[in-house]
């Protein structure tokens, strides 16, 4: 199989004039004073560009990924045992033959070399008997190797399907240098604001006073990691299995991460996940509308997106389980025609109701959440995802053993849980 180089440099263009583009959107975000100002076309604008950069950058990733798989597996033909056998080691075979292990061990250059004292009172090198066992050629092929003699082709490994759609795709990078992220989280707001007379008999007339309350929060950066054993030499002779390993190990982290961001208990060293905050507002399938249709499940998720609008806090992505996301896109009237067209061309971006839409098992059937991602909650990496590789445990030392270690640190803190709405696919309205 061969790939088109072409198209690899192609995508990589298109990924350095994105990054152009929000380099020049960077750029022309204003400073007034110590405050930002962005308006909402910046920050969609930034957003877009931000997710079609990881879309060029995970398929110029996986196109690498698949044009080395296959230049592995393209390289010329292994020698084949018969082969090497007719080229020298029968010629070794004929020497010893006739000799027994005593006489061969006497007669080798190593125990010469000892006897001219060229290397004190040890051998230069080990004597090794070779053909002196004159096994079989079978016995000593691989179990499961097919009987028929000739040349060895090793296929090239193919890596198992990965989940593409992640939960972090909906948050803006931040990093932190920092073990607890704290901040205030404005639970109460009074609004006095009125129309003021200019003069309440003979004083100035006073302007009424609101109030506002605050508490404080934290968001402790906590650890997600994993390792595998591997043998020391597989990891030199088998480069192209090291990065599967490497691969798999990092993959294993998004995993953990998507489920830790939605449903982390927020105890021992898990993180506090946007589910699990008791002020995130809810909606219910069933309480939509029964007349002149019921709705479906689309309706349910427009009527969500109503109570994160009407909090004040835009929704920017929604996250929903690949059973529900079908049902959605599967919906027809009653002749037959769907209701909901998603453009798939050129791996157009998946949305709903204008808002960009991310399926994925790492959230359960039956439910969705639709919010602000990176203003009503924000993740911070504190280290980003690693792979260290190191002999340093039990006894693996010994036994040529190494340990492969991937792992990461981060924090999640849910500023607005209010922006957020879970809903949950409980029953369609009759």
């Amino acid at each position: 199989m061969s790939f088109d180089e072409g198209r690899l440099n192609e995508l990589k263009d298109a990924l350095s004039g994105k990054m152009g583009e929000q380099q020049e959107l960077a750029d022309s975000i204003q400073l007034d004073g110590e405050t930002l100002v962005v308006g909402d076309e910046q920050r969609s604008a930034f957003n877009s560009n931000m997710a079609q950069i990881k879309e060029l950058k995970g398929l110029i990733e996986d196109i690498t990924t698949l044009r080395d798989v296959s230049a592995w597996s393209s390289e010329a033909e292994y020698k084949s045992v018969a082969a090497e056998v007719a080229a020298g080691v029968e010629a070794e075979v004929t020497h010893y033959k006739s000799q027994s292990v005593g006489e061969a061990f006497v007669n080798s250059e190593e125990f010469k070399s000892l006897q001219g004292g060229k290397s004190g009172a040890n051998m230069a090198s080990p004597f090794v008997t070779k053909s002196l066992e004159q096994k079989d050629i079978y016995s000593g092929l691989p179990t499961g190797t097919p009987s028929a003699f000739g040349a060895v082709e090793r296929d090239g490994i193919i890596p198992i399907a990965q989940r593409r759609s992640r939960v972090r795709d909906l948050f803006p990078a931040r990093s932190t240098n920092a073990a607890v992220i704290e901040y205030f989280r404005q639970t109460g707001f009074t609004n006095a604001a009125d129309t003021v007379a200019e003069r309440s008999g003979s004083n100035f007339g006073a302007k009424p006073e609101s109030s506002m309350t605050f508490v404080g929060e934290q968001a402790p950066v906590r650890t997600i990691a994993h390792w595998e054993a591997a043998h020391r030499n597989v990891l030199a002779d088998e480069p192209q299995l090291r990065s599967i390993i490497d691969n798999e190990l990092l993959y294993g982290l998004r995993l953990t991460e998507d489920t830790q961001i939605l449903s982390g208990s927020g105890t021992g060293e898990d993180l506090a996940g946007i589910l699990n905050n008791s002020s995130v507002q809810t909606y219910s399938w069933s309480s939509g509308a029964t007349t002149p249709v019921a709705d479906t499940k689309a309706d349910a998720v427009r009527r969500a997106a109503t109570l994160a609008y009407l909090a004040y806090y835009e929704p920017t992505g929604i996250i929903v389980n690949p059973n529900d996301w079908e049902d959605i896109e599967l919906t027809k009237n009653s002749q037959g025609t769907y209701l909901l067209a998603i453009s798939v061309a050129g791996g157009a971006e998946s949305r709903i109701w204008r808002i960009p839409v991310i399926d994925t098992p790492a959230i359960a059937s039956g439910t969705a959440l639709i919010g602000a991602f990176g203003t009503g909650a924000q993740l911070y990496d504190r280290e980003a995802a690693s792979i260290r590789i190191s002999e340093q445990h039990s006894d693996f030392f010994v036994r040529n053993a190494v340990v492969v270690l991937a792992e990461e640190r981060l924090a999640l803190a849910v500023k607005r849980p209010e922006s957020f709405v879970k809903v949950t696919f409980d029953a369609k309205p009759s």
